[in-house]
């Protein structure tokens, strides 16, 4: 049986990666997303195992320290995520081609792991401006938690020339459209 590949989505905050990497999924039924791993409480619906996999702050830093994350981040004190190392592995192993949803580290880690068996894309704003305006538009932060997130994407689009491909998110369809055909020209590679 042959090995899976692994395709990593990253983008700044408020460039609608979450938003088309669920309908590049939809559109393609041998594409699996990978379960997180998460400190939080699960909210309202979620599922374990589903969403995410719930675990302690004590039991995010044991598999910290025993190296068992692909990537990992604290978000807020003792509020934990990452991409559990075996969840990835065992999705490989039985030739699933397997979608990550992480942040600009993590996926550039990842890459460097993986090499040619991953492929890194990045969803690019219009602009700087634009992203202000979709985060806006949320309306789910204050306007201190914007000018943070933007200061942040400033950072985050620098690291885009370590990606495979960039995708511009300007039109959505396009965009869509634009990362689907990426992946499937690297799937059936």
């Amino acid at each position: 049986m042959s090995s899976g590949k692994l395709i990593i989505f990253s983008a700044p905050s408020g460039c609608g990666k979450s938003t088309i990497l669920n309908r590049v999924l939809k559109l393609n039924s041998d594409l699996h997303f990978s379960v997180s791993a998460t400190s939080r409480p699960p909210r309202p619906g979620e599922k374990d195992g589903e969403n995410y996999y719930f675990i302690t702050p004590e039991q995010f830093k044991e598999k910290i320290a025993n190296g068992e994350f692909l990537e990992y981040e604290e978000l807020f004190q003792n509020k934990f995520y990452g991409t559990l190392k075996s969840e990835v592995e065992k999705c490989l192993d039985r030739g699933e081609n397997i979608v990550l949803d992480v942040d600009v580290n993590g996926a550039v880690n990842i890459k460097r792991l993986y090499g040619d068996s991953a492929l890194a894309l990045f969803i690019l704003p219009p602009s700087l401006e634009v992203l202000r305006e979709r985060l806006v538009k949320r309306g789910t932060e204050t306007l201190e938690v914007i000018d943070e997130r933007v200061s942040r994407a400033e950072y985050e689009l620098s690291r885009a020339p370590e990606f495979d491909r960039t995708i511009m998110n300007d039109d959505l369809d396009t965009a869509v459209n634009e990362a689907n055909e990426i992946v499937m020209e690297f799937v059936n590679s």
